[in-house]
């Protein structure tokens, strides 16, 4: 009796000790890498293409001379669209933006083609043409588009000569560059089309 004892108790360590060894020499599966997120980097073509259907609200800043000159508008994109004679109809009064009316805001007096323009806030519309645009200054900016336009409240038009770009311009791009230290222009840049105001100040 005391033998079968004694031999049922070897198997049952025999049993432990094989169990053990079991566990101990398991493999850990290995861990899983986390997946790798590629972020857009100025290098990548899709970070640089604009897809934004709507028109962004935008600004833009600058001086003159001592004239400090900042102008808010809507800027559309072309978005494969016709734009000239299309989106934008030829010979007539066009908002040069979206929903609101553009505006611009001298800080000081300048002078626009010979005119003295008081400092202040004014909508600034165009007239695109196909050899020929009209630049107009207007006292009513608190509109939307060029809805209630009335010639009556201009306060300048000047005519100029657009220019064709060497490349696309795909969305509507005004900038303020000063030339010397009392001359520079408001420049309207879209599509393939460029166009400019200039503007001086006495100082």
């Amino acid at each position: 009796m005391k033998n079968n004892f004694a031999a049922l108790a070897l198997m049952a360590s025999m049993a432990v000790f094989m169990s053990a060894c079991t566990s101990s020499t398991q493999e850990t599966p290995p861990e899983q890498a986390a997946p790798v997120v590629q972020e857009d980097t100025p290098g990548n073509t899709a970070a640089q293409q604009d897809t934004i259907k709507k028109s962004i609200p935008s600004q833009a800043q600058g001086a003159i001379g001592g004239t400090s000159i900042k102008i808010s508008y809507h800027a559309p994109g072309v978005r494969g669209r016709v734009i000239w004679g299309g989106l934008v109809a030829l010979d007539q009064v066009w908002v040069t933006g979206a929903h609101k009316a553009t505006a611009v805001t001298f800080d000081k007096e300048v002078i626009i083609d010979g005119k003295e323009v008081a400092a202040g806030t004014y909508a600034f519309f165009t007239i695109p043409g196909k050899e020929e645009w009209t630049i107009i200054l207007n006292k009513d900016h608190e509109q939307h588009l060029a809805d209630n336009y009335d010639q009556e409240k201009d306060i300048l038009r000047v005519k100029v000569s657009p220019e064709i770009l060497g490349q696309h311009q795909e969305r509507l791009k005004f900038e303020i560059t000063s030339t010397t230290p009392t001359k520079g222009a408001i420049t309207v840049a879209w599509d393939k089309v460029r166009v400019y105001l200039p503007v001086s100040t006495d100082a």
